[in-house]
């Protein structure tokens, strides 16, 4: 049979389950285009910037079982997007990206977008691919969605030339698509080394990220038959249910709420499943003390040993390994490891999470609004089974100490690259793969600036989406440190922003939320607005961010304890003389 090469890579996609692409059709990738046009199981998204793209596709493989898959032009479509492919790849999500070409039957040089675009992504992606011929387009395809899913996931680069797309060629076969084997169980004896530990165990406590997402109800009973404390990661909220009496928050050092600072204070063993111990995680290394006993649990045996040193490691797939636990854990109903009191652990973790709570109402946002209430009435107002959205900055860590995460699903957000302007697009994507779950974004106006105008997208493709923009006119996570350490705050200003303007312009629905008006009224308009007419809504949100995180606070103290004497002296001697002249 004959067939060009942009059926053949359609083909392909449609077998892997891809149900969307993101980009922009140009020169190099219009046949393709033509093709999924044709599709009945692929709908192409047309996007205003391939960045944007990288964050939707990102978020579609974070919140479904399908691959988010970019279909991008060469030169500057890669470099446009290679900020969300970053984000994919230091995060571990799978992604697709399809890349045209220049003509390699041509002859000659200096061609539109001829660059080394393999070289230039490559330190972004898992593996990049070339396809060099017609009959190799659709295994290609297969073993780049292979890599990208396998160990851990990834993003990988699969460049088309635009003369394989174009023209038709004798093949032999269409292929279907076929599994790999199935995953390999974890080592016995490391396991078996593993439960001895935690029989042994006084204390134990869990730690989880985003890695341990596919054995979300493992860990619940695991936590419960170990009466131990769960503290997450950033990306790893969803991954224990945040209103779980066992659940302490994000991290379990200095930079965690008191929950966690408590319930970890005396921890003797650690079960660290899907994390490496990134400096987000940990809140910048130093303010999280592990315990000597640690079995770190990771699928990427890369991760072990790196910052913390572990008594065991594991290396597999979290749900395998935390089954294989449960089962040997089990032989005896976990009487051997209940040493700590769990009434007391649990009535311990509500107390400390009612009091911080209590804190922040009791702070005076001087006519602003209150981030507790703020994110009280959010969650009041949105069902269980609802994704939120968040982007880096001072509203990311107030979203993760003051939202309760119900679902696995449930928070998604940049976290080792920390790209600003992931929420926009990503809560998009989120809602691209689940159109009937609600999703609401929380980004910071300077986030938001970025890529507020894939709101069209959202228009375009009458998507409910609701966007909470905290508009307090600065960078403040900058600003907040800027000021510490230098009693000033150059360029972090954002005065200007008219977001009822960006609402007019891009098709949204506009709500204000000021310091005194009812968030729980105004969100449930948000709510209706959007799922009336299928159109997303902007919420200009007067923030108050006058008290800081607890985070935060923790990840100055220990950013400071990073500095040698020498440089500890001459910063506080320079905010001293600020201070004094003003």
């Amino acid at each position: 049979m004959r067939k060009t090469g942009a059926e053949l890579a359609v083909h392909a996609l449609e077998q892997l389950g891809v149900r969307f692409t993101f980009g922009i059709p140009g020169v190099h990738n219009t046949e393709i285009y033509d093709e999924l046009n044709a599709s009945k199981s692929i709908t192409p998204v047309l996007v205003t910037h391939e960045g944007g793209g990288a964050f939707m596709a990102d978020a579609v493989s974070r919140t479904s079982a399908s691959i988010g898959t970019m279909v991008i032009v060469p030169a500057a479509g890669a470099t446009h997007a290679a900020s969300g492919i970053g984000e994919a790849f230091l995060d571990g999500i799978p992604m697709l990206v399809i890349c045209g070409g220049i003509d390699r039957a041509s002859d000659k040089s200096f061609q539109l977008h001829e660059m080394d675009q393999r070289a230039f992504i490559a330190a972004l992606t898992k593996r990049t691919f070339l396809v060099a011929s017609h009959e190799a387009v659709i295994p290609t395809l297969y073993e780049a969605f292979d890599v990208a899913q396998g160990g851990e996931p990834g993003p990988v680069f699969v460049e088309i030339p635009v003369n394989i797309q174009r023209f038709k060629s004798d093949i032999d076969a269409m292929p279907a698509y076929r599994a790999p084997a199935a995953r390999t169980a974890p080592d016995a004896d490391a396991i078996g080394r593993a439960v001895e530990l935690l029989r042994q165990a006084k204390r134990p406590g869990l730690f989880v990220g985003w890695g341990a997402k596919g054995a979300a109800a493992e860990l619940v009973q695991l936590a419960e038959l170990m009466e131990a404390p769960v503290a997450t990661t950033l990306q790893g909220l969803g991954v224990f249910p945040g209103d779980h009496p066992l659940h302490t928050g994000l991290a379990f050092g200095a930079s965690a709420v008191p929950a966690g600072q408590n319930a970890f204070a005396d921890c003797d063993l650690m079960l660290a499943i899907g994390t490496k111990f990134s400096e987000l995680g940990t809140g910048f290394f130093f303010s999280a003390e592990v315990p000597k006993d640690l079995i770190h649990v990771d699928i990427n045996p890369d991760s072990f040993n790196q910052n913390y040193s572990a008594r065991e490691a594991i290396a597999g797939d979290a749900e395998m390994v935390a089954t294989a636990l449960l089962r040997s854990l089990g032989n005896d109903g976990g009487a051997g490891i209940r040493a700590r009191g769990g009434a007391e652990l649990r009535a311990g973790i509500a107390a400390d999470k009612a009091a911080y709570r209590a804190e922040w109402r009791r702070h005076d946002s001087k006519g602003r609004v209150n981030p507790e209430s703020f994110f009280t009435n959010l969650r009041a107002a949105m069902p269980d089974q609802s994704i939120f959205v968040v982007d880096d900055g001072n509203h990311t860590f107030l979203t993760a100490e003051l939202l309760p995460i119900h679902n696995t699903n449930g928070f998604i957000g940049p976290t080792d690259f920390n790209c600003m302007g992931y929420a926009v697009p990503g809560a998009i994507g989120a809602k691209f793969a689940n159109p009937d779950t609600p999703v609401a974004a929380i980004v910071g106006d300077g986030c938001f600036t970025m890529t507020c105008m894939e709101i069209l997208t959202a228009s375009r493709n009458n998507l409910g989406v609701v966007f909470y923009v905290f508009n307090d006119g600065a960078l403040s996570q900058i600003a907040q440190a800027q000021q510490l350490v230098y009693n000033r705050t150059p360029c972090t200003g954002l005065e200007g922003l008219n977001l009822a303007g960006v609402a007019l312009a891009t098709g949204a629905h506009y709500l204000p939320l000021a310091g005194g008006d009812d968030g729980g009224e105004v969100m449930a308009e948000a709510n209706r607005l959007a799922a009336a007419s299928a159109q997303p809504v902007i919420v200009d949100v007067a923030i108050d961010y006058s008290r800081k995180s607890a985070y935060t606070k923790g990840a100055v103290r220990a950013n400071a304890k990073r500095l040698p004497m020498r440089e500890t002296l001459r910063f506080i001697g320079r905010i001293a003389a600020r201070k004094i002249t003003g």
